[in-house]
């Protein structure tokens, strides 16, 4: 019998992708892959290092997986466990430990799934991550996760991503339209572009600093390749998010109108603290552009409360900007210290439980808009893709510009594209439609 392989991911969409290419090496090497509940030979966990909450998660997963199966064989993977492979090798249970350049070569560390008195870690040293490994994830089939760039050359004080993932570098053009008609061709309907820094992409495709081809250029070539229903850029810094591709995405064939933009902070003062590399009159240009060339876009926010210096004052200047913007939804993150970071070291340190109820303000703040911008696209026709999980009797799905929609369940949906007017918002906060009758994408 072949051996079996479980996966567990923390973190982001970029993380599911590189799990997809890794467990691909397993299948490759002939292990079975079943799901990380059921008992396996070796489970291997794909770690995220950008909150205080993943690190924690990490040792809970670890037990889960002695629990199914006490003699197996525990990995770990990803950017914790290149940012701290000593304290992660330590844990009880944990056999293996690889870094941001080893992950992708995992079945060459395995000795026969033996197990070790003490985790056995191959790291290498971060400026050695300067090669790139393209992959992509096929969630519920309905859609993908197409990483196109991977490391980051911005110097956040906050972050740890430039530690644990290295340098920014980018897939070949051609790499990236071939993964994309090789999606298409297994009937997936959207492709949702992956990366540390996306608009950033052309940097290092060749191995250096050269610039062959743009984020810009990467949009126009994905917008023409066959099959492709529908393209989503997932998350997109501010300064890099040109006039050009929001013009672009506005007349796209197959570009959706939803953009996700990282903030961090309303106060200019915060923004300098955190090293941004834009100050919040771009950010509010940004969104008016959008505005201009599609009304009805979703756009959101990630925002960061309660890092050093963020006074009250300054807290209620995050709010005040936020509350006045005219963005859809908020993705709100209280501020971890995390070590090897200047931020870890600044004065000013916000109280946790200041911090707590400024999330809490945020996130509160985010149900009012997501729910004002559901009732602006109430009355109006929209595509769905339905999504392919029964919950609770329901089938749900999402519209271009991403308005959640929920139905009593039918199967003959999942996958396909249907074209509905948005009717009314449930109690639970999603969107009840009318089924228009025109012909489906199938």
């Amino acid at each position: 019998m072949n051996k079996k392989v479980a996966f567990y991911t923390l973190g982001c969409k970029l993380n599911f992708s590189e799990t997809s290419t890794i467990a691909r090496t397993f299948q490759n090497e002939g292990f079975d892959r079943v799901d990380f509940s059921q008992e396996a030979d070796i489970y291997v966990i794909n770690t995220c290092s950008v909150t205080e909450n993943a690190d924690k998660r990490f040792k809970t997963i670890v037990k889960q997986a002695q629990k199914a199966n006490p003699e197996a064989f525990i990995a770990a993977v990803g950017c914790y466990a290149q940012l701290k492979p000593e304290a992660l090798a330590a844990l009880d249970g944990v056999d293996l430990v690889l870094g941001a350049t080893e992950k992708f070569k995992i079945t060459d560390y395995l000795n026969g799934l033996s197990k070790n008195d003490h985790g056995e870690v191959h790291s290498c040293e971060i400026e050695d991550a300067d090669f790139y490994v393209g992959s992509y994830a096929i969630g519920d089939r309905t859609r993908a996760f197409l990483k196109v760039q991977d490391g980051c050359d911005y110097k956040c004080t906050y972050c740890t991503i430039p530690l644990a993932r290295g340098i920014s570098r980018s897939d070949a053009l051609g790499n990236v339209l071939r993964n994309a008609a090789e999606i298409a061709s297994k009937g997936i309907k959207e492709i949702v572009l992956t990366g540390v820094n996306i608009g950033d992409y052309g940097k290092g495709e060749f191995g250096n600093k050269k610039h062959e081809h743009t984020f810009f250029d990467m949009v126009k070539a994905l917008d023409d390749v066959d099959g492709i229903h529908r393209l989503r850029i997932s998350s997109i810094e501010p300064n890099l998010l040109k006039n050009e591709t929001i013009d672009f995405v506005a007349q796209s064939r197959s570009f959706v109108p939803h953009f996700h933009i990282p903030l961090q902070s309303g106060s200019d003062t915060i923004l300098k603290r955190m090293r941004r590399r834009y100050l919040s009159n771009l950010y509010v240009d940004r969104i008016a552009r959008i505005r201009k060339v599609m009304p009805d876009a979703c756009i959101g926010v990630d925002v960061i409360v309660g890092f050093p210096g963020e006074t009250d004052a300054l807290f209620l200047e995050t709010y005040h900007f936020l509350n006045e913007l005219d963005v859809s939804y908020l993705h709100v993150f209280t501020y971890s210290e995390r070590d090897n970071t200047l931020a870890a070291t600044m004065d000013g340190v916000v109280p946790k439980n200041a911090r707590s109820k400024r999330s809490k303000m945020l996130r509160g703040l985010s149900v009012k808009k997501r729910r004002a911008f559901y009732e602006s696209q109430l009355g109006k026709e929209r595509t769905v893709l339905f999504e392919g999980d029964n919950k609770s009797g329901y089938i749900h799905g999402f519209t271009e510009n991403y308005v959640k929609v929920k139905a009593p369940w039918n199967p003959e949906w999942v996958n396909t594209l249907q074209r509905v007017e948005l009717m009314e918002i449930d109690e639970d906060g999603l969107v009840r439609f009318r089924l228009i009758e025109e012909p489906v994408i199938a």
